[in-house]
């Protein structure tokens, strides 16, 4: 009896080594795949915060170009103004402009129309077609 006893208990024991083993390696494998995702999620992570850098990049780049180009075109409500107002008795502006749609330069538009370099730059900047 001592001897049935003794090999039901090797054969538990067995059958315990055996569930063991088979459960470690489940384990191992879980552990693997997990391993694998958390590398693909760190992987799309960084790519993400890459993107992510260029956008914003990108988008202070354009602020900064909108600014300047704020800059720029501020004051030309003025000089328009001012163009508008000149003396009577130069060329007119829509002569002026007549000559830029004609492919006058600027040293053209300064010389016969009595223009300054900023205004014929003007001028040519709005009428260029």
């Amino acid at each position: 009896m001592l001897e049935v006893a003794v090999i039901v208990l090797g054969l538990l024991w067995a059958a315990t080594v055996g569930a063991m083993v088979v459960y470690v390696r489940k384990q191992r494998v879980l552990a693997a795949r997990q391993a694998a995702a958390d590398a693909q999620r760190d992987r799309r992570l960084k790519e993400l915060g890459r993107r992510l850098d260029t956008y914003q990049n990108g988008n202070v780049q354009m602020g900064e170009e909108l600014h300047e180009m704020r800059s720029v075109v501020a004051p030309l409500p003025e000089k328009l103004t001012r163009l508008e107002q000149r003396d009577p008795t130069s060329l007119s502006f829509d002569q002026a402009a007549r000559l830029v749609g004609m492919g006058a330069s600027i040293d053209e538009l300064t010389q016969s129309c009595g223009l300054t370099q900023a205004e014929a730059e003007l001028m040519s900047k709005m009428h260029k077609g």
